[in-house]
């Protein structure tokens, strides 16, 4: 019997239940889904920005935007040696876009792109998926704005999947499976507003907020 083809709603309901997909490559057309024993969280009131993270957002060089380029944003995510898009995900993830579930900030420099992030979005939770950058310190700059966002939004937990060099530096920890389940559970059952698509505030206001309150 032929397995029923993966669709954006059934994502939806492994995100929920506390499972994500991937593929073991780009060329891979399967799709599994992982489990992890420990989980990476990034608190929203602990994000780290580091002295030069801040310099750099308050030299200007940066601007960000939310929801106006999401397929660039996930190409962008793909464009190396090895990634777990396939085109069966970078499918189901524009279908989540156009469902209104899922979301990207965008990072600028003048007109071009150079980094961002994307995930998605259930109830209070806030899934990062991945992020990428073309220059220096411009995902983590995305995550400053996407952190921003998830706050002002009223979202509750956000989940990074693992626990990575880079992602601690900014704040995230691990959290056992069972202590992550109960988080998203308690944490789906909350409403978080991610916000229309846009520019977001300049980046001297999101330092500042950050700051202030982590």
């Amino acid at each position: 019997m032929t397995a029923p083809r993966l669709t954006a709603a059934m994502l939806l309901r492994g995100y929920a239940s506390g499972i994500f997909p991937m593929a073991e490559a780009r060329e891979d057309p399967e799709v599994f889904w992982v489990d992890p024993r420990e989980r990476g969280v990034l608190p929203l009131d602990g994000f780290h920005i580091s002295r030069s993270l801040a310099k750099r957002m308050r030299s200007g060089v940066f601007r960000a935007t939310a929801d106006l380029a999401f397929e660039a944003v996930l190409e962008g995510c793909a464009d190396r040696d090895q990634t777990w898009i396939n085109p069966m995900l970078h499918d189901l993830y524009l279908d989540l876009f156009e469902m209104g579930a899922g979301h990207s900030v965008e990072v600028w420099a003048g007109e071009k792109l150079v980094g961002g992030v994307y995930g998605i979005a259930m109830g209070g939770v806030f899934f990062g998926e991945s992020m990428f950058s073309r220059q220096t310190d411009a995902s983590k700059a995305a995550l400053a704005w996407l952190v921003d966002r998830l706050r002002t939004g009223g979202f509750a937990l956000f989940d990074v999947q693992f626990l990575t060099e880079h992602l601690a530096s900014l704040g995230a920890v691990e959290i056992p499976r069972a202590a992550y389940r109960e988080r998203l559970a308690e944490a789906l059952s909350e409403t978080g507003s991610f916000g229309g698509p846009g520019d977001l505030p300049p980046a001297q206001a999101v330092v500042q907020r950050i700051t202030q309150t982590s």
